[in-house]
């Protein structure tokens, strides 16, 4: 099994286990945590990766890292995975657990760039323009990208929409050259 595909099924099953014990908010916050953690820690990511280490020491290491700080929910994942001899996918389950959260609360990433900074309007009639076209509630991350010239571009998920001047100059110019 890919990596990807068990990262994405142990994620699923940890949020479902949060949502049955009402404890979303907790792991969500366990989670970050131990991500941050992990990324701020090569030695941690080393440990993670190493097949020399067994799981239960893994997992040992783990909890003696997060003593005291995270949720029994938390602690069996962590437990499980590093049993399972899963522990180095363990930041791809967090983003998993991220992304299905997401998914399931109605939630949708949204990148948006613009060629000068919207107005705090401007940005809410987009985000709220943008949550009716999508049906879901907006999560956008807002940039500036010069090379636009005006306008902006919309990523949601695998669609972009190109608003920007400097695509209506493209589609102008190819338009142009194609008669000649």
């Amino acid at each position: 099994m890919s990596s990807a595909i068990a990262s994405r099924r142990y994620a699923a099953a940890l949020l479902d286990v949060a949502e049955d014990s009402g404890v979303v908010e907790q792991v969500d916050t366990d989670l970050e945590m131990i991500s941050a953690t992990i990324a701020d820690s090569h030695d941690l990511v080393v440990m993670l990766k190493s097949p020399l280490i067994k799981g239960d020491t893994k997992a040992k290491a783990l909890k003696a890292v997060f003593h005291g700080m995270l949720n029994e929910k938390t602690l069996l994942f962590i437990d499980l995975i590093c049993r399972k001899k899963r522990a180095d996918h363990l930041p791809q389950m967090v983003e998993e657990y991220k992304a299905l959260r997401d998914e399931r609360s109605g939630l949708i990433n949204v990148d948006v760039n613009s060629a000068v900074k919207l107005e705090d309007e401007q940005a809410r009639e987009l985000i709220n323009s943008l949550a009716t076209y999508t049906g879901k509630k907006v999560r956008a991350r807002l940039a500036l990208d010069e090379k636009l010239l005006g306008g902006v571009t919309v990523k949601i998920g695998d669609t972009i929409i190109d608003g920007s001047v400097r695509h209506q100059l493209d589609m102008l110019r190819v338009a142009l050259t194609a008669d000649v």
